[in-house]
Order: structure tokens, then sequence, then C-alpha cells
């Protein structure tokens, strides 16, 4: 998994986030399991909208053509592939969204 929780020390652009390894030792294990798992079900909510939207207009015979029933189908696969990449690193956006998660659960610790 590729998770800052797990890092020894947090980098952002090959520098030491310190910012984010103070704000770590503040969080509970717990917490930062759910920022974690919260990041990650948001990354994968923004890239099922985003392979929905690649799918919308496709056309034509086979598994992403334009029935009821491929329309259904479709929308279950997105959601997979959406769930898939997320656990496997995604585009990114879990990172930055675990980050602040924890920057803020510190700042209310404090």
């Amino acid at each position: 998994m590729n998770s800052f929780a797990l890092a020894a020390r947090p980098h952002v652009n090959s520098q030491t986030d310190t910012l984010l390894t103070n704000a770590l030792a503040k969080v509970s294990p717990e917490a930062q399991t759910k920022a974690r798992k919260t990041a990650e079900d948001f990354e994968a909510m923004f890239l099922n909208s985003m392979f929905s939207q690649m799918t919308s207009s496709v056309k034509g015979d086979g598994p992403f053509g334009d029935t009821t029933g491929t329309g259904v189908w479709r929308s279950m696969l997105t959601e997979q592939y959406a769930k898939s990449f997320a656990k496997s690193g995604g585009v990114g956006i879990s990172n930055d969204v675990y980050r602040t998660l924890i920057l803020q659960q510190a700042n209310r610790a404090s």
C-alpha cells in the first residue's frame, strides 16, 4: 500500500515533510488508518466519476454498447476499476487528502 502512515519519514518532492512527521506523532495509529481509508475512498469516488464520464458516450455492440443491461454492467465495472486504481496508488489524490486530514487532526489535538 502506498501510504504516508507506513513510511518512516514522509516525503514531498524528495524533501522530508517535517510538518506531516510531527503531525503523525500527535495522531493515533487508528486515526491514521481511518484517514488513509477515507482518503483512498475519496480518490476511488473521484476516479469512478472520471471513468464514468469517459464511457458515457460510448455506443455500439459488446460490453460497452448502449443498452440498459450494459449500462448497469458498465457502472459496476467502472466502480471496481476506480477502487482498484485507488488501492494501488491511484493518481496521487489520496496522499494529499491523507496529509490534509492528518494535519487537521493534529491541529485539533494541540
